[in-house]
């Protein structure tokens, strides 16, 4: 279940054929491990690894916060985020 916190999603463009799903994995559970100190839950990820394009969906106290815990956790900083909300 959600909180309620602004919703994000963060989106990595690192290139093609430069990212691999088990890099990711790696980076998410570094900002699962980062994220409690800011106030980020992050709550899944998608990897394009052809085109090199990871998003992540973040629950936040606001986008700061998602770039402090990527900046701390592995220094892969998204090229822009989204706020969003949960459709019905």
């Amino acid at each position: 279940m959600l909180g309620n916190q602004p919703l994000f999603i963060d989106v990595h463009q690192l290139g093609a054929g430069k990212v691999t799903a088990k890099d990711v994995a790696g980076a998410h559970e570094k900002d699962l491990a980062v994220g409690k100190r800011y106030g980020v839950n992050f709550i899944n990820y998608w990897v394009d690894e052809k085109d090199g394009m990871v998003m992540c969906l973040s629950e936040a106290p606001d986008s700061n916060a998602v770039k402090l815990t990527h900046k701390e956790a592995h220094g892969l900083l998204p090229a822009y985020m989204l706020q969003v909300k949960q459709g019905q």
